[in-house]
């Protein structure tokens, strides 16, 4: 059980998938002008992470590493993830329409964002087990969410803010915080290794 924690919350602060690994800078900076729907891509980004995990993780233990076909591990993936954002589409658009309109382009991108890619990858990697696995997939969900909510606010707060130069405005100023936030998130690392080292 320690071990899941451990997992959980390096993933959620310390190795924050966006902050400190830069996976999924896209949506990242793409989806995040507003608090709603930073909200909802976080939560699809994290459904699709877990399921991704739970598909691929038995796909590549009991048939990709058993018939010695690792080198299809990375398209595979792509075409489980896929397969994946097309269902939480289709549901979204059905049952969520408002959040389906907000998501706009980005909900068919996630089908190409590298944090899903890379959380499917790196829980093969490290060894991770299946529940492990899972449980790291839903730590790298939150901590993507946190980080888009987070950014999202601080967005909102910089965009009614009437002091910032006319050189900073735009890209500049939103490079600029997402660097603070990503510094900010640096500081876990004592924390985690102090309650769990």
């Amino acid at each position: 059980m320690t071990s899941i924690l451990i997992i959980m919350f390096s993933v959620i602060l310390t190795n924050n998938f966006v902050l400190s690994q830069f996976l999924g800078i896209c949506p990242f900076l793409g989806v995040s002008k507003k608090l709603d729907s930073a909200v909802g891509m976080g939560v699809a980004v994290t459904f699709v992470m877990v399921l991704a995990t739970a598909a691929t993780w038995p796909i590549e233990v009991y048939i990709l590493d058993r018939y010695d076909m690792g080198y299809l591990q990375t398209v595979v993936f792509i075409l489980v993830i896929a397969s994946l954002v097309q269902l939480v589409e289709m549901t979204l658009k059905k049952y969520m329409p408002p959040l389906y309109k907000s998501l706009g382009v980005f909900l068919p991108l996630i089908t190409t964002n590298c944090a899903v890619l890379g959380v499917t990858i790196m829980n093969i990697t490290d060894g991770y087990n299946y529940i492990e696995s899972l449980f790291c997939s839903v730590g790298a969900g939150i901590g993507f969410l946190l980080a888009m909510v987070l950014f999202a606010g601080l967005r909102e707060k910089l965009e009614n803010c009437k002091g910032i130069p006319d050189c900073f405005q735009g890209v500049p100023i939103t490079l600029i915080t997402a660097s603070v936030l990503s510094m900010a998130f640096m500081g876990f690392s004592g924390v985690v290794e102090g309650i769990f080292g």
